[in-house]
């Protein structure tokens, strides 16, 4: 009897047996074909970590886990046939959610899952797919649904997780992927938890990912966005932030991904300047034009690039430029597309040639187009300036001014400060303070020790002397190490009496230059002016045999007193 008993007891776990595998959802061998081991490995080659991943798209992306990638350099794939594929570059990350998006170099589309339409309510049952055993799919029930970032759901399903299944898909009855599996809260527990499919498929790359945390911290190369606009804004952020080789490898990526786009080639032709690689620089440009839609704006960045090289590397010859050419290429853009800013494109090129009158002809002719500007004033009056026309020029400093009203925004700051330059140097002092007296309200928190230095010499000029030893003060705040700026003030406490304070400044530019006549000379005359002649005499002689042409005069009148 006992016997009997037995032989029913393996019967009867046997049908079991035989039960679930006939229980298996149809679906599950064909989806079990999108499932797959990820690797991923450090700089040096050793093996970082594992998990489990499937592809979402037929191109071979593919989602996995974040923390698989942290830190890893490459990556590979080992399908469901034991076949290996690397992982070509990051689409996304999430490490909040644990999840990456990536793409896997295939040679034949991949065996996408397809993603669940709806989301599963709590109730539905859901089956989790290891990878390569999709006999061996488990079926569990969602116990709890919770909503995240408003359009994607949490999943806490009742299954008891197999090992080296997080990352692995979880489907719903119809074999459509509802999310990816995330690590369990505890060992050995009866409840699972799994992140929305949609949002792991909703990673994107963006044109400022480059500054992302997350992605940072993966040394697999990142895809570019896939609109052109998303993809320039890389190409800028990189350019500030990225080294040469890798910048070089993500341009060379942006022309592949975008061939009829003259950006990358402009891009490329940037950094061949940069090396001065002149024949290259021409090739890409060239190439750009040749692919670029709007014509008129690509000859318009050949002649920019071309005048950049003539200004700033003059002594490199290359026989195909020169500012002719530079202006060529601008009249061309303009030809094409009459645009104010190919127009002042070559009124600067005149400029550069020193054509002045003719580039103050355009300059004041796009006065009055839609490119009218305070910059256009200033460029003509630095026309005007260098013809020797200071009543014109000071005119169209005036009329860039002009261009705003007080109370002046920041915008004008440097206009102010170039009419306040050309007052002083015409002698007309006050008027000078007053400019920057407005520019250092614009601008008190930039403001260094030369722009003080300089309103002392207007003050001096326009007989404010407190406000110029005031002025000279703060320069020595900010620069107390600059001689120039003690010898100054000492000039003008002799000017206004104060010679116990000459004494006293003169004693710090002794300290600070012990080995220049500055000091003694100051010191000297200081004494000399306080009834402390045979003292003064003594340091006026010193400041004599330094090579002070001063002291001399001094010594003979303060001799004979």
């Amino acid at each position: 009897m006992k016997r009997i008993l037995v032989f029913f007891s393996v019967l009867f776990v046997a049908c079991l047996a035989v039960l679930n595998v006939s229980a298996q959802p149809s679906w599950a061998k064909k989806a079990s074909k999108a499932v797959f081991t990820l690797k991923t490995f450090a700089a040096d080659g050793t093996l970082l970590g594992s998990a489990t991943g499937f592809y979402v798209g037929e191109q071979g992306e593919a989602v996995a886990p974040y923390n698989a990638f942290r830190g890893a350099s490459s990556a590979v794939v080992i399908d469901s046939e034991g076949k290996e594929w690397p992982v070509t570059c990051m689409l996304g990350a999430n490490e909040t959610y644990d999840v990456a998006k990536f793409r896997v170099e295939v040679k034949k589309k991949s065996a996408a899952l397809t993603l669940s339409p709806t989301a599963v309510r709590q109730g539905d049952g859901v089956w989790l797919l290891p990878y390569r055993e999709a006999k061996k799919a488990r079926q569990g029930v969602v116990r709890k649904v919770e909503s995240f970032n408003r359009d994607y759901h949490y999943y806490t399903i009742a299954l008891a997780m197999p090992e080296n299944t997080v990352g692995a898909p979880l489907l719903s009855e119809q074999g459509q992927v509802v999310a990816i599996m995330q690590p369990q809260q505890r060992t050995n527990d009866t409840l699972s938890y799994a992140v929305d499919a949609h949002f792991a498929d909703s990673l994107r790359i963006t044109g400022l990912s480059i500054n992302d945390p997350a992605l940072k911290a993966i040394g697999i190369k990142k895809a570019l966005p896939a609109e052109l606009s998303q993809a320039l804004l890389t190409l800028y952020v990189a350019g500030q932030s990225l080294d040469s080789l890798p910048y070089v490898q993500l341009v060379d990526d942006f022309i592949v991904q975008f061939p009829t786009a003259p950006d990358g080639y402009q891009y490329r032709a940037r950094m061949a300047l940069s090396t001065a690689d002149f024949a290259t620089a021409k090739q890409y440009m060239e190439q750009a034009i040749s692919v670029a839609d709007n014509k008129a704006d690509a000859h318009y960045a050949y002649s920019r690039l071309i005048m950049d090289k003539e200004l700033y590397m003059p002594e490199k010859t290359f026989d195909p430029w020169s500012l002719d050419v530079a202006f060529d290429e601008a009249r061309q853009a303009y030809e094409l597309s009459a645009q104010p800013t190919y127009r002042h494109q070559q009124a600067q090129v005149l400029f550069a040639q020193k054509k002045y009158e003719e580039a103050c002809q355009i300059d004041l002719e796009l006065t009055q187009s839609s490119l009218r500007s305070p910059e256009l004033f200033y460029e003509a009056s630095r026309c005007r300036a260098m013809l020797g026309d200071s009543i014109g020029q000071m005119a169209l400093l005036d009329s860039a001014l002009s261009t705003f009203t007080k109370p002046y925004l920041r915008e004008a700051a440097p206009y102010l400060l170039a009419r306040a330059q050309v007052l002083l140097n015409h002698g007309r002092y006050r008027d000078a303070v007053l400019d920057m007296n407005d520019y250092e309200t614009l601008m008190r928190s930039q403001l260094n020790a030369n722009f003080y230095y300089l309103r002392h010499q207007a003050d001096l000029g326009g007989r404010l002397f407190q406000q110029a030893l005031n002025d000279i003060n703060r320069a020595i705040e900010l620069s107390p190490k600059e001689p120039l700026y003690l010898a100054e003030k000492a000039s003008l406490l002799v000017r206004v009496g104060l010679y116990d304070d000459v004494k006293e400044t003169a004693r710090q530019l002794i300290a600070l230059e012990p080995k220049q006549s500055d000091g003694y000379l100051f010191l000297g005359l200081g004494q000399c002016l306080t009834n402390e002649k045979a003292e003064g005499l003594k340091n006026l002689q010193k400041a004599r045999d330094m090579g002070d042409p001063q002291a001399e005069g001094l010594i003979e009148k303060y001799s004979k007193k």
